[in-house]
């Protein structure tokens, strides 16, 4: 799958609630926390919808790269 725009947000979608609704938001809130405009969001969220709930999911997902949040203390 080809990604709308070649950016991804800091962001682990596992155990986030799987309603379609929730996953928008979480995504949204993330991009908007990492600077991305809200042409970028909107651009990534408006191809998410334009499938069936499993497409919505692939687009979102491929959007996302969650960090390696361990750290050395």
């Amino acid at each position: 799958m080809k990604k709308v725009i070649e950016k991804t947000v800091n962001l682990n979608l596992i155990g986030v609630n799987g309603n379609a609704f929730m996953i928008m938001g979480v995504f949204r809130r993330q991009a908007k926390k990492e600077g991305w405009s809200q042409k970028e969001i909107e651009a990534v969220l408006t191809d998410a919808k334009s499938g069936d709930y499993n497409y919505l999911l692939a687009t979102i997902e491929n959007h996302c790269e969650p960090k390696d949040e361990s750290h050395d203390d």
